[in-house]
């Protein structure tokens, strides 16, 4: 049985299918985005250049937590909610585990049943490639994609609570921080990074039982952001109470999100924000492509082993050891 080869598609044709809201031609980009072959890397790029040209208001949105908070079932309700609105929805799901597991967040998709079939939502898992929290850089570079592709809110789901939420900040307007009733009494334990840079925190599950419990744990979270510096001026940081099994809060939280883009947009901190994250980006690809040239070069890679067995057996210090793996670089 001979299998029929797949059409290798032209940049003007991947340009053209992901302007038309091809889904395929989207996903096949994002896959290109994510390889490490050369060919694939100059195609990639020769897409986002010209993509770059379609100019879109979009939202993009970063959705953290702490394992257990319900993630998949608040985004599925938050994205039911923002499509009755009219509007396209883009979800990249990030976990560092999908490289050594094979796959376990392909598994959001099962979850969001009714989120995956709205012909307006395109759902994708973001492999980590290696990169901290599976973030950066080809991660952004999916975010520019889904806008040219005419998705209106971006939301980049992250696994835990932890240093990728950092990096995701560097990509997104908005990062909603999820949080579990009774969880108040847990701010201590929460990294001081992961409350700085939360818009808001939606308190999810405060129905039932735990309504009660919940009350007490917004007031312990707006006592704590208090105690932090502001991090846009002239923005309130507020604390919601949500429940994706009842549908309350959610519509809350999206007027809540609607109003921050509008507020930012308006004092400028909007495009200033954009402009900062597009910096970083280029220098953060700037230092992947240099890092990967160091040590594909055949003079770092002969003498990198003995190197590093100096550095470990003691014999010359860590110190020493870069610097002769620089001067190899540097001599070829």
């Amino acid at each position: 049985m001979t299998h029929k080869r797949r059409h290798e598609l032209t940049v003007d044709e991947f340009v053209e299918g992901i302007r038309g809201g091809n889904r395929n031609i989207l996903s096949r980009a994002i896959t290109m985005v994510e390889s490490s072959r050369p060919d694939h890397e100059l195609t990639a790029h020769a897409i986002l250049d010209r993509c770059l040209a379609t100019r879109r208001r979009s939202i993009r949105l970063g959705i953290t937590g702490a394992p257990g908070a319900g993630k998949s079932t608040f985004i599925e309700s938050l994205g039911l909610k923002i499509v009755q609105e009219g509007l396209r929805v883009a979800v990249l799901a990030i976990d560092p585990s999908s490289v050594r597991s094979g796959g376990s967040i392909l598994g959001d998709k099962a979850r969001m049943e009714k989120l995956s079939v709205e012909p307006a939502v395109f759902i994708r898992p973001t492999a980590s490639s290696g990169y901290l929290g599976g973030t950066s850089p080809r991660t952004h570079e999916t975010i520019l994609l889904c806008e040219a592709a005419g998705y209106d809110v971006i939301i980049v789901e992250t696994v835990g609570v932890g240093q990728s939420e950092i990096v995701v900040n560097s990509m997104v307007d908005f990062i909603l921080l999820l949080m579990l009733p009774g969880s108040g009494d847990e701010l201590q334990g929460i990294k001081r990074g992961i409350m700085e840079i939360a818009d808001a925190v939606a308190i999810t599950k405060a129905d039932g039982d735990r309504s009660g419990i919940a009350q007490v744990s917004r007031a312990d979270f707006e006592a704590g952001l208090r105690l932090i510096p502001e991090k846009h001026p002239g923005w309130e940081r507020k604390v919601m109470l949500t429940s994706a099994l009842e549908g309350a809060g959610i519509t809350e939280v999206w007027h809540n999100i609607v109003e921050f883009s509008e507020t930012m947009r308006e004092n400028g901190t909007w495009d200033e924000q954009r402009k900062q994250q597009l910096r970083l980006l280029l220098y953060t690809i700037a230092e992947d492509r240099l890092k990967r040239e160091f040590f594909n070069r055949p003079a770092v890679a002969a003498i990198r082993d003995s190197v590093e067995q100096k550095v470990l057996s003691g014999s010359i210090s860590p110190f020493s050891g870069a610097l002769a793996l620089l001067e190899a670089f540097r001599a070829q």
